[in-house]
């Protein structure tokens, strides 16, 4: 893609901005920033890439996927406002669910622990698990404020913190994983990926495509399984105090 092909495609934002204006949603500014952020942002990790791809040292490939759980962690967790400790949270599940999967896939030899495959994949897998762990979060935040009298009536009764949350716990870790699942169902017939699509318009083989779509199609199906579930048992436990006693989230 040249240059002037890029800048020409501008247009289409200058479109959403005008449909933006047209159907006074008051998104034009948005919209703009959110484009000039991008560019720079996408610049700027261009350009950490490919130093780090030169260099190829274990350590940058490491400290690259901290970042990256780390502003993932940081986003997700404005999901569970007013909610304490979200952060920690939301770090722990998106980051254990993130390295559970890279660590099988570099075990089983399905990628190699090199900055070109690792770092890649890696975005991948933590961006879905931030996406999966802050619908969690948000769903479990709203439930239990919504149901808290019916929580704190089954706490009266004698059970404990979790069985008091279990059918709020259950909905909301199914909720964040109705986008995974969705995508799963569709992959292919509605939607042809990014990882996919990518490929072919480099010239790959339409077959060895689909192959590496695949392959992203069950890591990430694992990861954001993982990342739900995990932000469920951890954040449940926020809301209570040792006595099993529902604290004021408000």
């Amino acid at each position: 893609m040249s240059f002037t092909s890029l800048m020409l495609s501008l247009v289409l934002v200058l479109i959403a901005v005008v449909v933006s204006a047209q159907q006074k949603l008051a998104l034009e500014k948005d919209i703009v920033i959110g484009t000039i952020r991008a560019v720079i942002q996408l610049l700027v990790v261009g350009y950490v890439l490919k130093f780090v791809f030169h260099i190829s040292d274990w350590r940058l490939t490491v400290t690259m996927l901290v970042v990256m759980i780390l502003a993932a962690s940081q986003n997700a967790s404005k999901r569970g406002q007013g909610m304490p400790g979200a952060f920690l949270v939301v770090c722990m599940a998106i980051g254990g669910s993130a390295l559970a999967t890279i660590a099988v896939m570099v075990i089983l030899g399905v990628i190699s622990f090199v900055p070109a495959q690792v770092i890649p994949i890696g975005g991948m897998v933590i961006g879905n698990a931030m996406v999966g762990a802050g619908l969690v979060l948000n769903r479990l935040n709203a439930e239990i404020r919504t149901r808290r009298l019916e929580v704190e009536a089954a706490l009266a009764l004698g059970a404990t913190s979790r069985q008091a949350v279990e059918d709020v716990l259950r909905f909301s870790v199914k909720a964040g994983l109705i986008p995974t699942i969705d995508s799963l169902k569709t992959l292919g017939l509605v939607q042809l990926p990014g990882m996919m699509t990518g490929l072919i318009l480099a010239g790959a083989d339409p077959l060895q495509a689909v192959r590496y779509q695949m392959l992203v199609a069950f890591m990430l199906s694992s990861t954001v399984t993982l990342s739900c579930v995990i932000v469920g048992l951890l954040a449940y436990r926020r809301f209570f105090n040792k006595e099993h006693q529902l604290i004021d989230i408000s």
